[in-house]
This record gives C-alpha cells, sequence and structure tokens, in this order.
C-alpha cells in the first residue's frame, strides 16, 4: 500500500552500529555498548565466549579481527524489530591470513537494548563455514 513504517531508534542504532564498523570506526561502536555489555560470540566461532565490558570485546574480538583478518565485514541485510531486541541478518566475509583462505558465513545477531545502548550481544553463525579456513 506504500504505507512508510518507521523504524525503531534501536534499529536505526543498530543500523549505524553496522555503517561504523564497515568503516573501521571501532571507537563509535565501543561507544554504543553498555559499560556491562555481554558480548557472547556462538561456541565454536573464531573467538567464543562471553565478554563482559567494551574493553573484553574490543581485546578479545575486534582487535583480533583487525590482525587476524584481511578485509573482513559483517553486513546485515535485514533487521527485525522486536522493540528491546534487534536482530540482524547476514553474511560474514574476509581473508583468514594466516590460511589465506577467504570465507562467507551467514549469521544472526542478537542485540539487547536499554535506553539506547547495547546491553547485551549474542552471535549465531554458520561455526562450519569458518572452520573451513582456520
Amino acid at each position: 500500500m506504500g504505507a512508510h513504517v518507521m523504524t525503531s531508534s534501536n534499529v536505526q542504532i543498530i543500523e549505524q552500529l553496522y555503517e561504523s564498523f564497515a568503516r573501521g570506526d571501532i571507537a563509535r561502536v565501543l561507544g554504543a555498548m553498555d559499560p556491562q555489555v555481554e558480548w557472547t560470540s556462538a561456541e565454536g566461532s573464531i573467538y567464543p565466549g562471553t565478554f563482559v565490558g567494551p574493553d573484553a570485546v574490543l581485546n578479545n574480538v575486534f582487535a583480533r579481527l583487525g590482525s587476524e583478518w584481511e578485509g573482513f565485514q559483517a553486513a546485515a541485510t535485514e533487521f527485525l524489530d522486536a522493540g528491546e531486541t534487534v536482530v540482524a541478518l547476514g553474511r560474514y566475509s574476509g581473508m583468514y591470513r594466516e590460511t589465506g583462505r577467504s570465507m562467507s558465513a551467514a549469521f544472526a545477531h542478537v542485540w539487547t537494548m536499554r535506553e539506547g545502548r547495547i546491553v547485551r550481544y549474542r552471535q549465531y553463525v554458520d561455526t562450519r563455514k569458518i572452520a573451513e579456513v582456520l
């Protein structure tokens, strides 16, 4: 019908997060996180575990993505608005420097927001696709 669907501010925050990550503006990504953010990477993913706080995310995830991968990207193509929860669907791509192999793997990221800040992140990913390049 051509009706304009308003996306919530939470969805907009998460969309901007992927844009900032793509530009390499990691400070902005970390700045969107609550000081006690719980970041959980999938079991069997590259950097599994739960990391608490932006510094832990930077050191255990982002710094390693930057140094161990060439052209790593997390491209989200669909955003599902569930109020305080936003689900982003997309694909990872990049080349793992140690093996020289490239990958493309589907992901779902579940973001939990409180007062415009990220309080929880959960990653779901096709870990086999990642394991094949490691």
